[in-house]
């Protein structure tokens, strides 16, 4: 069985870490989405990937390169611009054989437990093309499934309306027939997957463990602390190197070449990656992923946040609810507002417009390359742009930014 992976999509509701990357290489307790598909992919026996790239497609392509690191072999299909669904699965339609059946993959959803092998079983037990479909509290965003008497899809509403609204989504797998190709060169994905429904038939493989389609920043958040609460252990590199008392608590997981100097206390779940210095009397609380050559400075209190690589926190300064993209720079003394005064929920300026995320507890989300000066307070939902500066002793944003 082989697998078409659909990584091209940017995803410009997760902006400010969309900008510099594609959505599938978006962090999630340690890995990126796509890392984690492929490695799912591989234990449900997929070796051959065809994967379709496309926005800041090299950061994929140099980070995975032909999948030998990872018990695959990985072909490249580049999508030139950003399109539906259906013509990027069309794109890869010479590196299939007619007659042949392939999982197809959105790499930017992530499902604990393997939702791969799920659907690989199902079409070895009815034969018929199958889709994974889940329970969502944010259907509206996806496209709704209607099923009869023995689980068999008998309709798909792309953009369904509060009427039309079912209990079932698509969750974005699906082991479909050759022909898919044929249908998807005069209609779109859905379409194609109603002349799907129509003939052979499609059947549903009913996902009923946690799934997440991550459409916002705060999502990210939420998929770390999905993947975090399957951690039951301590994993702890042999190279790690305690320079004097250091707490654990829970399942913390440590990589290689990490220093952590004397009072620092790290309470699980959390995750530190490869060459991390975290210094004295440093508070890593529950849900926090810190990625590879990061420094925290004296002090620094970390919760429920995730930053990315080679990320600098001077001391005493808090980091809370939070994602901190890639080679940031935040002073020291600087402080993350998580909530406001009113306890009300918390509405960010993205790229569409201000947004209620409708949490009244989060911080700031700082793209790739920014740096923050000492003695900052960032608001509450404040979200800062890719390369920029915020000079120090600043409330940000000020009125009118």
């Amino acid at each position: 069985m082989r697998a078409l992976v659909l990584a091209a999509g940017r995803g410009t509701g997760l902006y400010p870490f969309t900008d510099t990357r594609p959505k599938a290489m978006l962090p999630v307790a340690g890995e990126s989405f796509l890392a984690c598909t492929l490695r799912q992919l591989r234990v449900a026996g997929v070796t051959d990937v065809v994967m379709v790239v496309g926005h800041c497609c090299e950061r994929i392509i140099d980070h995975f390169s032909n999948g030998s690191a990872h018990g695959l072999t990985i072909q490249y299909v580049r999508q030139k611009e950003p399109t539906e669904i259906g013509d990027a699965v069309r794109l890869a339609r010479d590196r299939f054989q007619p007659g042949e059946a392939f999982l197809l993959v959105y790499a930017d959803v992530l499902a604990l437990g393997n939702i791969y092998r799920h659907v690989i079983q199902m079409f070895g037990s009815f034969n018929l093309p199958v889709a994974a479909i889940c329970h969502t509290p944010q259907a509206q965003n996806f496209g709704t499934v209607y099923l009869d008497s023995n689980m068999r899809i008998t309709r798909l509403v792309e953009k369904p309306s509060t009427r039309e609204m079912g209990n079932y989504v698509l969750a974005g797998v699906f082991l479909m027939p050759y022909e898919l190709f044929d249908l998807l060169e005069n209609k779109g994905m859905v379409d194609s997957l109603n002349e799907v429904i129509s003939s052979p038939g499609l059947h549903s493989a009913i996902w009923e463990e946690s799934w997440l389609d991550a459409q916002r920043p705060w999502d990210l958040l939420r998929a770390n602390q999905m993947v975090m609460s399957t951690w039951t252990e301590a994993r702890v590199s042999g190279s790690v190197q305690l320079r004097g008392s250091v707490q654990f608590r829970g399942p913390v997981w440590v990589e290689e070449d990490v220093v952590i100097e004397s009072g620092a206390s790290i309470f699980g779940p959390c995750f530190i990656g490869k060459g991390t210095f975290i210094g004295n009397g440093v508070l890593i609380r529950p849900n926090t992923s810190v990625g590879a050559k990061c420094t925290i400075g004296f002090g620094v209190e970390l919760k429920n946040c995730i930053l990315l690589d080679q990320v600098q926190v001077g001391r005493l300064s808090y980091v809370g609810d939070s994602v901190v993209g890639e080679r940031v720079y935040i002073g020291s003394g600087t402080l993350t507002v998580n909530h406001n005064l009113d306890r009300s929920d918390i509405v960010l300026p993205l790229k569409d417009g201000m947004v209620n995320s409708n949490i009244n507890k989060l911080g700031s989300f700082i793209g790739d390359g920014a740096n923050i000066g000492a003695s900052n307070t960032l608001a509450a939902g404040a979200v800062v742009s890719p390369g920029a500066i915020v000079p120090h002793h600043h409330t940000y944003p000020k009125e009118g930014e």
